[in-house]
């Protein structure tokens, strides 16, 4: 009866273990309106509209848990994902865009939710790295407002883009 018992068990723990998969998703923008008063600014702040729309970040994804908020190391960037990273009290955590998705990136992501705030080039660019495809094209310059959503679960990989205005 112990011997049943136990392969009971382990086979129901072997089985849980197959159907359980562990899901990860990524939310993907695009930092809000920039400051476009000096051309030769290279690293300009938000504008007041871009800084109205990285609070509206905050409020769409309030209802959202999420672990972390990656940014790129740049004004707009950064002050885009600070009004979603405090209201979450999250530390934004910088990724290099020439260094998009990879093994490191994957591994300390795997299994949570996240936020990653990047340019009009390198969003797409890092949805089609972690979809292990070129599927999306780069952002017009003026689109500030395109969310996209990258589902992983077990093999099956998922995304979708909305307009969030």
């Amino acid at each position: 009866m112990k011997k049943i018992l136990f392969l009971f068990v382990f086979a129901f723990g072997l089985f849980t273990s197959c159907t359980s998969q562990e899901t990860t998703t990524y939310y993907l923008i695009r930092h809000s309106e920039k400051d476009r008063s000096d051309k030769t600014n290279r690293n300009p702040d938000l504008s007041e509209d871009g800084q109205e729309r990285a609070t509206n970040w905050a409020d769409y994804f309030e209802d959202i848990d999420l672990d972390a908020v990656y940014s790129t190391n740049y004004n707009r960037t950064m002050q885009t994902a600070t009004p979603t990273a405090e209201s979450k009290d999250l530390e934004i955590l910088n990724y290099d865009p020439r260094n998009m998705f990879d093994a490191e990136f994957e591994k300390a992501t795997k299994g949570k939710t996240v936020l990653v705030v990047g340019h009009s080039n390198t969003t797409p660019a890092f949805v089609n790295k972690i979809l292990g495809e070129k599927k999306h094209e780069d952002l017009d310059d003026n689109d500030n407002a395109s969310l996209f959503i990258v589902t992983i679960s077990g093999d099956k990989k998922e995304s979708i883009v909305k307009k969030i205005e």
